[in-house]
């Protein structure tokens, strides 16, 4: 007994490095973790890969996309901007630039909430247990210019918590007027601001409610000036956002993540544990009822019924701030700053957080690595890409992710892109038949009619014989795709099944 003592007597003035470890480790880890799934060969499937192929095409999207007239200017002006600057200075190709987007959203998401945070541990805790419940980090691994807007509202949620107890200062107003400008020229999508405004107002945080909503006012107008074109740029967002979610018939055919969610039970499960935490341990635990952050993520679980992106993208962040906060109160009462014992556990956290979320289950970091691609380079497609000036017509959205990737100088356009809606009124009515019939043959006869000897009709298909398109000779390539022309000169037709 009396050597133990002397054991850890002789460790005491080690004691004052223990939080400073723990900081170290936890950093460490954030930035590990996006590192090691990139080297898996992890590739992010949409947006990423655009943004970075535009960056490397140096075209508007006019040029790249056959676009409705509604569409005039970038709508993620920013992010599009600081990618074909980085392309200019560095010379980074596509992946590079993939990579860049996905390692350094990841990292700002993370440290956006740790730099509130006594503990951060307990941001290690939260992240594992968002991974474990609905895999959470890997839409913090997409490289999306959204998560700029995830950084910016967990700034603003853990600001309030920081400063709660008084009126919002003038510090505080100039950073959340920063951040209001800083999302509006990145991401472009200012008029969501209006959910974490109300849930200060449901919170009863009346000041808080509008100093957040002046500063989002003033910031979203400084953030579209910087585009050049603030008018336009604000109306087109609002113009876009209502064609994206009402322009189609049902939800079926809408792009995948803005159609509605199931619920989420685990996150509520984890909500009731967050309660029954806080009665057992007698946490001292601001009231739900008066907390912003519970309101945002009530509000976005009940809108998430109608598009499931209000839960993923604010809704489960605002829960994350719960989950981190009453998990920071329970670490701060259970071990001292400077404790051994804390240290062993931001040892077995980070442990445990780094392997969970970089953990290939089911292959999902891995599946891009046999994934083939439709290129212009390909000795076996000569002739079957789209020739100079062409079109490429698809309804399948992972299609054009990929291709416009893999040959962002491509001399052609692509009819669907990023958002169906978006095309012209008489080729999403054609788009959304085929999708509706589930790409019925005889749905995409319009799209036949209407191609020219420089287009090309690709159809994703596990082979077994060419589509039951008539009109169009076949080629099968990349190992999922058939390739549609109109007949050459000299040519044999392949007949469809």
């Amino acid at each position: 007994m009396t050597a133990d003592k002397e054991h850890f007597s002789s460790l005491d003035p080690f004691r004052r490095y223990v939080p400073l470890a723990v900081w170290v480790i936890t950093v460490l880890v954030i930035l590990l973790i996006p590192l090691k799934i990139i080297s898996l060969g992890y590739l992010p499937g949409d947006d990423a890969l655009r943004h970075a192929a535009k960056a490397v095409s140096g075209k508007p999207w006019s040029e790249i996309l056959v676009l409705s007239p509604v569409y005039k200017m970038d709508h993620e002006f920013g992010w599009n901007w600081l990618l074909a600057k980085i392309h200019s200075w560095e010379n980074w190709n596509a992946e590079s630039l993939v990579v860049f987007s996905v390692v350094s959203l990841f990292v700002l998401v993370n440290i956006a909430a740790l730099i509130w945070l006594k503990r951060p541990e307990a941001w290690l805790i939260t992240l594992l247990g968002s991974m474990i419940l609905a895999l959470v980090p890997g839409r913090l691994m997409l490289g999306r210019p959204y998560l700029v807007t995830v950084a910016a509202l967990l700034t603003v949620l853990f600001l309030w918590r920081t400063y709660r107890n008084a009126p919002p200062q003038k510090s505080a107003m100039a950073l959340m007027v920063a951040l209001a400008a800083l999302c509006t020229f990145i991401h472009g999508a200012w008029y969501l601001w209006v959910l974490p405004v109300a849930a200060f107002f449901l919170a009863g945080e009346i000041r808080w409610g509008l100093a957040l909503g002046i500063c989002w006012g003033i910031g979203t107008v400084l953030g579209a000036a910087l585009t050049g074109h603030p008018i336009q740029y604000l109306v087109q967002a609002i113009q876009l956002a209502f064609l994206a979610v009402g322009a189609h018939e049902t939800q079926r055919t809408m792009a995948g993540e803005l159609q509605p969610f199931n619920g989420d039970y685990l996150a509520l499960s984890a909500m009731g544990a967050l309660l029954v935490l806080r009665s057992l341990a007698k946490l001292k635990c601001f009231p739900l009822v008066r907390d912003p952050a519970f309101w945002l993520a009530a509000m976005c679980w009940v809108l998430g019924f109608k598009v499931g992106r209000f839960w993923e993208d604010w809704g489960w962040p605002a829960f994350m701030v719960l989950m981190a906060s009453d998990l920071q109160l329970l670490l701060e009462e259970r071990f001292t700053t400077d404790s051994f014992k804390r240290l062993g556990l931001v040892c077995g956290l980070a442990l445990a957080a780094y392997l969970g979320v970089t953990c290939d289950y089911n292959s999902r970091w891995t599946s891009a690595t046999t994934q083939q691609y439709l290129q212009a380079d390909d000795p076996a497609l000569k002739g079957w890409m789209p020739d100079k000036g062409g079109i490429l017509y698809t309804v399948d959205m992972l299609l054009f992710y990929q291709t416009f990737y893999k040959n962002p100088t491509g001399d052609w356009r692509y009819m669907l892109g990023f958002e169906p809606t978006w095309m012209p009124q008489e080729d999403f009515e054609i788009f959304h038949r085929i999708v509706w019939n589930f790409n019925n043959g005889e749905a995409y006869e319009p799209w036949v009619k209407q191609m020219t000897p420089a287009d090309r009709l690709v159809v994703r298909s596990a082979g077994g014989g060419p589509p039951n398109i008539p009109g169009l000779e076949w080629k099968y390539g990349a190992g999922s795709y058939w390739i549609g022309r109109l007949p050459q000169t000299n040519a044999v037709p392949v007949p469809a099944k």
